[in-house]
């Protein structure tokens, strides 16, 4: 009975030597889980994230798109889709403005429809081709009687790339197009392509250099082209883009280049013959052209080899206005000066003088006899 006592007496030392503090043995039967008088810092909820963004309105994407089955789903900033696809876009609201590529409105497109129902707004597109590519966006609308303004917490916008076979860019209604390069505001070339991952670089047609992209100068964006930031007269030129996708390679249409002083600068002209070698009795033309900004008008005049002779000569000018994409417009003028029954006398420099209220560009060929 001593051994019983001491052991049990030194078990209970042990035991209270490794108790915590401000712990007590728990009664048989007690529920082992109890509080504790350990002082504990009360937490505070964050709060500021929730304030932050409760006092800046959220703008909320309002577009969907339409699959098939009836699914939808949110748009990606990109999507990719072959030609020939139809695209089905909706945005919630009772009145919902819309802009996409500007291609679309050229010819008043069928292939595209825009209907405003109770509580959403629908495009839809039919027979989609690369030349389709480009930006759709929508924007809910806040009116007070006929006049409304843009709301602009509530938008949707996708930028959609219609992959063709054979088409790496954005097709161009022309083979050439002209820049204007104005010092005060940004320049674009838009050689846009049709496939996301494509490689495009710009070249100078001559003397013959890719013209690098640094992010000072030029940048290039998907959705525009290559960006002038800073435009000037030395980045005047003929210019093309070309891009690679999927070890295909592909080379844009051409780009002059003209840099405008303000408000515009002397005509960019060019002069060509119908043939540089005529015979004896053949007919030659020789055409001066100027791509200018449409409202600045152009006067023609020449100089020929038997102008002291008073060789008799037609010459015909005119002008028209040619659109070149994305709502550009552009004046083509042009003097074309005829010679009949070309004789030994007509032949030399061909000298053409284009004129505008910023001043003149002289430019000259030769006509020899064969």
């Amino acid at each position: 009975n001593n051994i019983f006592r001491i052991s049990l007496s030194l078990v209970c030392a042990v035991t209270s030597q490794h108790l915590p503090k401000n712990k007590r043995p728990k009664e048989p039967g007690e529920n082992r889980i109890k509080p504790t008088n350990k002082k504990v810092k009360p937490k505070i909820p964050k709060i500021k994230d929730r304030d932050s963004a409760d006092s800046t309105p959220k703008t909320q994407s309002i577009m969907m798109q339409v699959l098939d089955k009836g699914r939808f789903q949110k748009p990606a900033a990109t999507l990719s889709l072959l030609a020939g696809q139809s695209v089905e876009l909706r945005c919630k609201g009772s009145r919902i403005g819309w802009s996409y590529p500007a291609y679309l409105d050229t010819f008043k497109d069928s292939r595209i429809s825009i209907k405003q129902n109770e509580r959403y707004g629908q495009l839809t597109l039919v027979n989609s081709t690369s030349a389709d590519t480009g930006e759709f966006s929508c924007w809910g609308q806040l009116c007070s009687g006929y006049i409304c303004r843009k709301d602009e917490a509530k938008t949707g916008s996708t930028y959609i790339f219609f992959t063709e076979k054979g088409e790496l860019f954005v097709p161009s209604p022309s083979y050439f197009d002209v820049v204007y390069l104005n010092p005060d505001r940004q320049a674009v070339v838009p050689c846009r392509v049709t496939v996301l991952s494509a490689k495009v670089t710009l070249h100078r047609e001559f003397p013959a250099k890719e013209i690098p992209a640094n992010g000072t100068d030029i940048v290039y964006d998907m959705k525009r082209g290559f960006v002038y930031l800073q435009p000037h007269s030395e980045h005047q030129g003929v210019v093309y883009c070309r891009a690679e996708a999927g070890g295909r390679s592909q080379i844009s249409i051409k780009y002059q280049l003209l840099y405008v002083a303000v408000p515009s600068g002397p005509p960019s002209t060019t002069i060509l013959a119908s043939s540089n070698k005529v015979k004896s009795g053949d007919d030659v033309s020789v055409l001066c052209t100027v791509l200018g900004e449409p409202d600045v008008e152009v006067e023609f005049t020449w100089i020929f080899p038997g102008q002291k002779d008073e060789r008799p000569v037609t010459i015909q000018d005119t002008w028209r206005l040619i659109h070149r994409g994305l709502g550009h417009t552009t004046r083509l003028s042009q003097s074309v000066i005829t010679v009949e029954d070309f004789e030994t006398i007509d032949a030399g420099y061909y000298i053409c003088t284009a004129q505008n209220l910023q001043g003149q560009t002289t430019v000259a060929t030769t006509v020899e006899f064969s």
